[in-house]
């Protein structure tokens, strides 16, 4: 009988820990940014808002048609926005992930293609791909929450 007694307190704690590892209790998703999150969030906005005015210094680059020093702006001081951006829409809420993947996607395709005009050293394209570039880029600005 004390052997069926350990069997029996042997299985119940093997049941038990069993029911217990497979449920798990629900993971609910914010839906709103808490003050804590948008302290965090500003660690990461601080180099994308840099960068703006980086971009000014490309445009300025873009009227001179100053072609080399445009190439050499887009990989060299703005070459870090690509990886900033994207770690930025990582750290969003679910519902702004998607629109701030998309709209940073947007930003480099067109500085991919500045980057190809400055190369042929086509004014009005660069011209065309610069402000769809600093349109989408401030787009993006406008989905990551202000601090108050």
């Amino acid at each position: 009988m004390p052997r069926f007694r350990s069997f029996i307190s042997l299985l119940l704690v093997l049941i038990t820990t069993f029911l217990v590892s497979c449920s798990s209790p629900e993971v609910a998703i914010p839906t709103t940014y808490t003050p804590e999150k948008i302290a965090e969030l500003q660690v990461y906005v601080k180099p994308v808002e840099e960068a703006r005015e980086k971009l000014e210094v490309l445009k300025k680059l873009i009227s001179d048609q100053n072609w080399v020093d445009t190439r050499t702006w887009i990989h060299g001081p703005l070459g870090k926005l690509r990886q900033d951006m994207l770690g930025l829409s990582r750290s969003l809420l679910p519902k702004d992930q998607d629109e701030a993947t998309r709209l940073a996607r947007e930003v480099f395709g067109h500085l991919e293609r500045l980057d190809a005009s400055a190369k042929d050293r086509s004014l009005s394209a660069a011209g065309v791909q610069y402000a769809e570039a600093l349109k989408d880029y401030d787009a993006f600005l406008n989905l990551i929450p202000k601090a108050s």
